[in-house]
């Protein structure tokens, strides 16, 4: 009796488990706590895009060469995606939304790839691509919701919402459970494959931190492109199914 009281009291001092989620570098603004880690990575993507496009465009010229030729041909197939999905009468206004989707997720993906993040030290957490964190996801994702929530309601107004309760009202739930599963999917098919990238190209640079990560490292930066191609292709077919559900009423 003596021994299992002693491992009772012992017991408490090593679980028998323990999960860690992780620290994080926390900003305290009103009664709002946020992640500063991804702001401070989030910041740099947007930068490095206000730079490229400021110095793509200060001189622009009749026939475009380096960089303005860059933009011009990005422009044309971020116009391509929308022409596609949305439809050529309805596409235009929704190109600036889905270019900067695809813009701030494709850098985002590639300076996680090619970025050394955690070479930065900063206080009780490290920093990553903003797309590593499911926060940004999630908020990518719900933009994307409103938008074309916003492109259907624009097009018929409250009768928009009919469309759940079409061809019968049995389907209602089902309807419902499918606005639902459209933001979760987007968020987390994009968190998981950029986690999953960054976490095998770290376990293989500690095991073998010569050539072998190489190979991996340049299938992440066309995953990563993947990526940021399809978010921007589902925002677009999603926007173009709400444009389109209020056409044919």
């Amino acid at each position: 009796m003596t021994t299992l009281l002693d491992a009772i009291k012992i017991t408490p001092t090593f679980p028998l488990a323990e999960l860690e989620v992780g620290e994080h570098f926390y900003w305290e603004i009103g009664n709002f706590t946020i992640h500063g880690q991804v702001f401070l990575t989030s910041w740099f993507v947007i930068a490095l895009l206000l730079i490229f496009s400021f110095l793509g465009t200060r001189n622009l010229q009749r026939v475009p060469s380096g960089l303005q030729n860059f933009l011009e041909y990005a422009l044309d197939f971020i116009r391509d995606i929308a022409k596609t999905q949305i439809g050529e009468k309805e596409y235009r206004p929704w190109v600036p939304f889905i270019g900067t989707l695809f813009l701030f997720i494709f850098v985002s993906n590639w300076s996680g790839a090619l970025f050394p993040w955690k070479v930065i030290e900063i206080p009780h957490s490290e920093l990553a691509a903003p797309t590593n964190d499911i926060n940004t996801t999630v908020a990518l994702a719900l933009l994307t919701s409103l938008a074309y929530f916003y492109a259907g309601i624009s097009k018929r107004g409250i009768g928009y919402f009919k469309k759940y309760i079409e061809p019968t009202p049995i389907l209602l739930p089902i309807n419902i459970l499918e606005e639902f599963s459209k933001p979760i999917s987007l968020s987390f098919r994009l968190f998981g494959n950029i986690l999953a990238d960054e976490l095998v190209v770290a376990v293989l640079v500690l095991l073998v931190p010569l050539f072998v990560p190489l190979p991996v490292m340049a299938l992440g930066l066309f995953t990563s492109a993947i990526q940021a191609l399809i978010f921007a292709t589902l925002a677009g077919a999603y926007i173009g199914e709400s444009l389109e559900h209020g056409e044919e009423e």
